[in-house]
């Protein structure tokens, strides 16, 4: 891999020394800086440290470049021939542990100079991870200058569709007595109807009159990376921000426990399976929601979870979703029912002129 990163370092710098010399000099004064942004000391000289970064800024900007810009790829480079090699470069570059400074990147795309570059760094980082990201791609966050973005993790969390949420204040509320959510197969049988919705924001579930309606996930074999590293990154922030990828984990690892979870809401259109058995998702959301301590202070599902558990807690509601699973599932069910409602009306008929005969005797 380094000797991969220093062919892409004299690809996005030439062979001229003094571009090298010019990037280590514009590194350099942000050692100390970078240093403070990692949790564990780095054990690397000056020197050392400074050539990290150089060499793996210039990676991650030259593959970007090379992601968007297609002229630019060279026939023999690996991490374009095969898709799963792409595949796991993007899965490294969104681990939490793996994370460079945005800040170092910003100063070295400024400082090589690229020619007929038009395109930001934030636009070639979210255009590289668009086909990672689930639902209908990026929102970019309006305001959102560089030197407030951490990292490409931190980028990502910030741009991935959340827009145009509802305010926090008209969903959330205390969640410190919040019962779980049932499974969904536990909720289809006290009556909850399962809906697949055209959303453009994937966390914006409803539940209404009954209808529980979640936007389409496609999970694939990148899905578990990705989420469980949004996941980390928003546990480590703490707990005074809205979670909402931890949130939504929260929701979906209480409605799979199961395959027949995972099979119900395939069938529903809510999940896209593309990692094909049923039992493989629901693992992964059941090791996914074990490293979740509850829901959070402000949970942004708290509203439905309250709604949802109300319904199931309702026996009536229980009673009439087993009245239909049991006897209005099929045509001969429904015929049954008419037939044996038409006789018990013909029992009652009878025995009322019965007795109004027996009074006018």
């Amino acid at each position: 891999m380094e000797e991969h990163k220093l062919v892409y370092l004299k690809s996005v710098l030439g062979q001229k020394i003094e571009k090298v010399a010019t990037c280590v000099a514009a590194v350099k004064p942000l050692e100390e800086k970078a240093r403070k942004c990692y949790a564990e000391p780095i054990a690397l000289s000056s020197d050392e440290f400074v050539e990290m970064m150089l060499l793996d800024g210039c990676f991650i900007i030259q593959l970007l470049l090379k992601f968007k810009e297609k002229d630019l790829i060279d026939k023999t480079d690996p991490a374009f021939r095969l898709d799963w090699i792409l595949n796991s470069l993007q899965r490294d570059l969104m681990l939490f542990e793996n994370q460079l400074p945005f800040f170092i990147l910003c100063k070295l795309y400024e400082t090589i100079e690229l020619p007929d570059q038009e395109s930001g760094l934030i636009d070639l980082a979210l255009n590289f991870f668009s086909d990672l990201l689930p639902g209908h791609g990026t929102a970019r966050e309006n305001g959102n200058p560089q030197d407030n973005i951490k990292h490409l993790l931190d980028l990502i969390h910030r741009n991935w569709s959340t827009s145009k949420l509802k305010p926090v204040k008209e969903m959330t509320r205390g969640t410190g007595d919040m019962a779980l959510i049932r499974c969904s197969m536990e909720l289809a049988e006290a009556g909850i109807k399962l809906e697949k919705i055209a959303q453009e924001d994937i966390f914006d579930i409803e539940f209404e009159n009954g209808t529980l309606r979640i936007p389409t996930l496609a999970i694939e074999e990148r899905t578990e990376s990705f989420l469980r590293n949004l996941v980390a990154y928003e546990q480590y922030c703490g707990d005074d921000q809205i979670n909402l990828v931890t949130d939504y984990v929260t929701f979906l690892g209480c409605l799979i426990k199961s395959e027949k979870d995972v099979t119900k809401l395939s069938h529903h259109g809510i999940i896209d399976n593309f990692v094909g058995e049923s039992e493989v998702i629901s693992e992964m959301f059941n090791k996914m929601i074990v490293c979740i301590v509850g829901p959070s202070r402000n949970f942004h599902y708290a509203e439905i979870f309250s709604r949802l558990n109300i319904h199931c807690d309702r026996r009536m509601n229980r009673w009439w979703a087993k009245l239909r699973r049991n006897y209005c599932n099929s045509p001969w069910g429904i015929i049954s029912i008419i037939a044996a409602s038409l006789l018990l009306l013909l029992t009652l008929l009878q025995t009322i002129f019965s007795i109004l005969s027996w009074k006018n005797q």
